[in-house]
């Protein structure tokens, strides 16, 4: 497995990357930036020109990662060229939110073959269930197969989030990398560091994503109580930072963290990234920087500990995709997540990776990849070359 990676700031154009592509012999290629990158209408030419055979794939952020620590308005290009690995890629576009289990399911089956080990996944960021799109991915391949990626962010404007797959730039896209083999080496962990405050409150009624009532009352109104009128002005922005914990019997342990993608007053209702079933117990969630930092070293950790020995003495690449909450609440120390992933998974590991609005990853309890929000995924990928 190589990897090169490049990148241009915020402050430069395509026209100041160099003259030569670092790995012009790459098969695959991630690209993450804003959306206004993704909106230049040179670019799919320029990275084909740089990447003539690779798969060419990404998404809009808020928020780039690399091992420099995170940027806004750069583009991140990371270059692999697999040596033993096959791989397979497909896309298909998402027509409305009800589509998201068919979508999973329909690029499940494409990739399914025998010898899958691990699907990357990138998606829409507000167009896409990203439970439902993880069910309909296991309703054909099982839960034992991890997929890793996240769902694309628009640095919390909430308007729109773009894909890129070669020439095509849009949004409503799912796209689905499949790789293959006993030479690829897979690991992830996933650890978020928020803790949840304030009265358990019963979904009393909800459709999948959408949470309507809560306690036998309007769910909107309520959340605007808790988060005050400062916070509730600027929704669903400002909702990041309060996220919505589903927790288990006693309302202490935190099950699952859900961010918010929209409201609605027309009927009271809030639209999370994944589902809120009818009859959980919520709450709301806080956090501080230190709290945070500690969840990102854990879930470096959980990598480093379950790859085998040898795999730390070959070339890796940890995709780090945290959720745009997380980098709202730890503001300018944000990198500080990135650092203490950087120096617990050692310099073998190359880092690429985006700020997301939901995250796919295996949980931390179990083999089954889930829809994260407010959370630190790692999924790490390299290749062993001694079998």
């Amino acid at each position: 497995m190589l990897i090169k990676q490049e990148a241009i700031t915020g402050k430069q154009g395509l026209k100041d990357l160099p003259r030569t592509s670092p790995l012009p012999s790459a098969n695959l290629v991630l690209v993450f930036g804003s959306v206004k990158r993704f909106s230049e209408s040179k670019l799919t030419a320029t990275l084909k020109e740089r990447y003539p055979t690779a798969q060419v794939i990404g998404c809009t952020t808020a928020g780039e990662i690399s091992d420099q620590g995170v940027f806004d308005e750069s583009l991140q290009i990371t270059a692999i060229q697999w040596e033993k690995t096959s791989m397979r890629v497909a896309d298909l576009r998402v027509s409305d939110m009800k589509s998201s289990f068919q979508t999973g399911a329909s690029l499940a089956t494409t990739l399914k073959t025998d010898n899958l080990r691990a699907i990357l996944v990138f998606s829409d960021g507000l167009s896409v269930n990203g439970t439902e799109v993880l069910k309909g991915f296991q309703s054909i391949i099982g839960n034992e197969i991890p997929i890793v990626g996240g769902m694309a962010g628009d640095n919390a404007a909430f308007t729109r989030t773009l894909l890129l797959h070669n020439d095509s730039v849009s949004d409503n896209l799912v796209i689905a990398v499949g790789l293959y083999g006993n030479h690829l080496v897979t690991a992830s962990g996933a650890l978020g560091g928020w803790k949840p405050y304030g009265p358990p409150r019963k979904v009393t009624r909800s459709d999948k994503n959408v949470v309507y009532e809560m306690d036998g009352k309007p769910a909107l109104p309520l959340y605007r109580m808790y988060i005050g009128e400062h916070y509730a002005k600027g929704l669903p922005g400002t909702g990041l930072k309060f996220p919505f914990a589903i927790v288990g019997a006693g309302g202490r342990d935190v099950e699952t963290v859900r961010t918010l993608l929209s409201i609605d007053p027309a009927n009271n209702s809030l639209t999370f990234a994944g589902d809120v079933p009818e009859g959980e117990t919520v709450r709301l969630c806080q956090t501080t920087h230190d709290r945070l930092v500690e969840g990102a070293g854990g879930a470096a950790k959980m990598v480093s500990t379950s790859l085998p020995e040898q795999a730390m003495r070959f070339p890796g690449l940890a995709i780090c995709v945290s959720c745009v909450g997380r980098k709202l609440v730890m503001a300018e120390q944000i990198s500080d997540e990135i650092r203490i992933v950087k120096d617990t998974l050692g310099a073998q590991a190359a880092i690429t990776g985006f700020y997301s609005n939901g995250e796919f990853c295996p949980g931390s309890n179990s083999d089954q990849s889930v829809l994260h929000n407010q959370t630190m995924t790692i999924g790490y990928l390299a290749e062993d070359m001694t079998i």
